[in-house]
């Protein structure tokens, strides 16, 4: 399949054996899932709303409990979009007394208007300056058989991926098809959930907080089917509302550190914000950093392979806002990193009966993006396959796109070692991502492997995994933004 064939020998496991004793000091899943639901329990978590500003004074109560030292708020400037309400109006052209209404999302960033009319045009069409373009916008399938062909390897005992289709949360052939129309001169934009599986107008995309030009709303399958069936029967107007406010506002990430053997640094990272109140999106991810801040904080420093920093960031959903600030602020540390650990999403694979969202037994499949050093992802490999992770595949950080398709993105541009672990479930940016579609069972074990990977480290300098960046000729950071989505 790739580079690395199978779990093999790997040279970074030296220590795991002289700390794995003190992980009995880790969080229980039921610990992990008491975060999980109290963050989840303060409600909708955007970047300057008043859940994310608690979470980012609880996180840091959270570090300092630990044992973690010098933790700190550091402040960043984010976009903060907060909508109010959307509406969006039709009539066949010619009869504006015959209006139908409907109400949705308006697209996060997009521009506020109290009223923009025009003639409707469908996307497909092709012709849509001047007009408010009209789009219909599907879920993806993608064949893992597909994602074979881009993996480095893969961990997957059960047999499963070769024969298993996900359903991921974007219109891939159409992911920023909004641009595309304000580019080509429309005036507004009305995306219609037709083929989403469920009832819903609640799609919080795009979060990469650029600001369009052009209004734009997102409408339910049934309001989509019913503007796609007036739009059908003849030429229609129509009308958006969008009430919503863009301001820029202080928020920050949360930092901790702990002293270790060498004076070299290990990063592990998160997001503390979220699209919604947001259990997988990602209070999961929260509560696998506070389990590595809990179980390195038992070991003795000497154990430790490295100084390690702990990090939650701010503004995900607002354009990696917290991210980019941390690697602009410390751009003296990056010499000096063995490993950049991102931490994302433990999710159950759900599925949609009767229109409501499930959650199966089954964990979502796991992505696992590594720095193509052979000993580093023989690494990963090991320890995936030792606390058996299932449905995982091993990933190049340029595999989906010129960067991980994480929160911890920008950070392949800094030239640092990176392990990143995310999952895309398909109700990744909707409400109906609650407790329950956390796979509790994960927890634990996805803890434990990322430990085993950082206590491989030991005897690593900042050179010894690095290796020169696959497209750092042909793309930049600011250039990624356009890329695939992240997650």
């Amino acid at each position: 399949m790739g580079e690395v064939d199978g779990v093999g020998e790997s040279s970074l496991t030296s220590n795991w054996s002289a700390v794995e004793k003190y992980f009995e000091q880790a969080p229980t899943s039921r610990e992990m899932m008491g975060w999980i639901e109290n963050i989840y329990n303060q409600g909708i978590r955007r970047a300057g709303y008043p859940a994310d500003s608690w979470i980012e004074e609880w996180a840091a109560e959270q570090f300092r409990q630990t044992g973690l030292e010098d933790v700190r708020l550091e402040p960043l400037n984010t976009p903060i979009w907060r909508p109010q309400s959307a509406h969006f109006e039709i009539w066949p052209t010619g009869k504006p007394d015959e209006v139908t209404r409907f109400s949705g999302l308006a697209l996060p960033y997009s521009t506020p208007t109290e009223g923009t009319e025009g003639r409707l045009a469908r996307m497909e069409d092709g012709e849509v300056s001047g007009g408010i373009a009209v789009q219909e916008i599907t879920f993806s399938q993608v064949p893992q058989s597909q994602m074979a062909e881009r993996a480095t390897d893969s961990y997957d005992p059960e047999g499963v991926l070769p024969d298993l289709v996900q359903t991921v949360p974007f219109d891939l052939p159409h992911v920023l098809d909004f641009d595309v129309a304000a580019k080509n001169g429309a005036t507004a934009y009305v995306g219609l959930l037709t083929g989403v599986p469920w009832e819903t107008s609640d799609f919080y995309w795009p979060y990469d907080a650029e600001r369009r030009p052009i209004p734009g709303i997102w409408l339910s399958g049934n309001d989509g089917r019913e503007v796609r069936e007036l739009m059908a029967s003849g030429e229609c107007e129509g009308r958006i509302v969008s009430d919503a406010t863009l301001t820029e506002e202080t928020t920050h990430n949360v930092v901790g550190t702990l002293p270790g053997a060498s004076d070299h640094w290990v990063i592990i990272g998160s997001h503390h914000d979220g699209p919604w109140a947001s259990a997988v999106e990602d209070a999961s991810g929260v509560s696998l950093v506070l389990a590595q801040a809990r179980f390195w904080a038992s070991v003795p420093r000497e154990l430790r392979p490295h100084n390690m920093l702990f990090l939650l960031t701010s503004g995900h959903m607002a354009g990696a806002a917290g991210t980019q600030a941390f690697i602009a602020d410390h751009q003296e540390l990056f010499p000096k990193v063995v490993l950049e650990m991102h931490l994302e999403h433990v999710a159950r694979r759900a599925d949609v009966i009767d229109g409501e969202v499930v959650a199966s037994d089954d964990p979502e499949v796991r992505w696992w993006f590594a720095t193509q050093a052979p000993a580093l992802e023989h690494l990963v490999l090991d320890s995936l396959a030792a606390e058996d992770i299932k449905r995982s595949w091993l990933l190049s950080p340029t595999a989906l796109a010129p960067n991980p398709a994480t929160d911890g993105a920008y950070f392949y541009y800094t030239g640092v070692p990176l392990v990143q672990y995310i999952c895309t479930p398909i109700y990744i940016f909707d409400p109906r991502d609650t407790p329950d579609k956390v796979d509790e069972p994960s927890l634990v074990p996805i803890s434990k492997a990322a430990a085993r990977i950082i206590a491989g480290t030991a005897g690593c300098d900042p050179d010894t995994l690095r290796v020169p960046l696959e497209n750092a000729a042909a793309a930049t950071a600011s250039e990624a933004d356009a890329a695939a989505p992240e997650s």
